[in-house]
């Protein structure tokens, strides 16, 4: 299939769809995730559940490379396999797979562009969800995800450091302060020195904006010659911004514990906008 981009669109996955070695995953989370129907042969990439370490208290933590093997495997990923994830919200926790995917090694994902809605759109078939049968291990070793993950007492340092932008996906308002977190118990705000680059402004009508436009947010938010940071709510739409980054030709790496953990372990470091 040659070299995999980025992102796909539903047209091209509807032509392959039935490609021996094709893996479509349904990466949606929250409510979205209750979505009764799927693209047909859909596996579930459960960010909420297995997908995630459930046990540091935050949300949408990464697990240990080996237990993401043994789940990875458990979907029938290999490395040769041609990974397609999407969601039910059209862009929005999509990104966060293919992310951790290819951090892990696996080269050869995309995100569906405009994900089940634009699939629905275009008059294509879906498939309520069932029970299926275990699909043949694969055979996929994720490599660790450390190198490119930066942990609260980095990101801390970062925030000082000149040659690093540290960039907040969350929306314009969550970021100031002036409006409310969605999690019960966590104030709004922002890490001081960090920059807001919401994920929405990257999209259009549940779809990426074109190349041309992703490559400008980025380059108006990140100087030349700086390192990037992507952090967000819960590490998910931070790798929207991550990933319009890779299509600017710019590498990021994520703050796992994103907003969560900052406003929960670093309450007395938060600056909110003058109002």
């Amino acid at each position: 299939m040659g070299e995999t981009p980025a992102v796909d669109d539903v047209t091209w996955l509807s032509e392959h769809l039935r490609d021996p070695d094709l893996l479509v995953l349904d990466a949606s989370v929250g409510p979205e995730r209750e979505e009764s129907r799927r693209i047909p042969g859909a596996r579930r990439f459960d960010l909420d559940g297995e997908m995630s370490d459930l046990t540091t208290g935050l949300p949408h933590s990464l697990p240990t490379p080996e237990v993401f093997t043994e789940n990875c495997r458990r979907l029938g990923i290999s490395p040769h396999t041609r990974v397609v994830v999407y969601d039910a919200a059209g862009i929005f926790s999509s990104p966060r797979a293919r992310w951790m995917l290819r951090t892990a090694g696996h080269e050869g994902t995309s995100v569906l562009d405009g994900g089940l809605p634009a699939w629905v759109a275009a008059g294509l078939d879906t498939e309520p969800w069932t029970d299926d049968a275990p699909p043949e291990p694969g055979t996929f070793t994720a490599r660790p995800f450390a190198p490119h993950v930066v942990d609260l007492a980095q990101v801390d340092q970062l925030l000082d450091d000149p040659g690093t932008a540290v960039v907040d996906a969350r929306s314009r308002g969550r970021f100031a302060g002036t409006d409310p977190e969605p999690r019960p118990g966590i104030d709004s705000g922002h890490m001081p020195g960090s920059v807001n680059l919401p994920f929405t402004d990257l999209l259009e009508d549940g779809r990426f904006r074109s190349r041309e436009q992703l490559v400008a947010a980025v380059e108006s938010t990140v100087a030349p010659g700086q390192e990037l940071v992507v952090s967000c709510g819960s590490g998910v739409t931070a790798c929207v911004v991550a990933l319009a980054a890779e299509v600017a030709g710019t590498e990021a790496r994520l703050y796992d514990g994103s907003w969560s953990e900052w406003a929960t372990r670093a309450p007395d470091r938060i600056a909110r906008t003058d109002r």
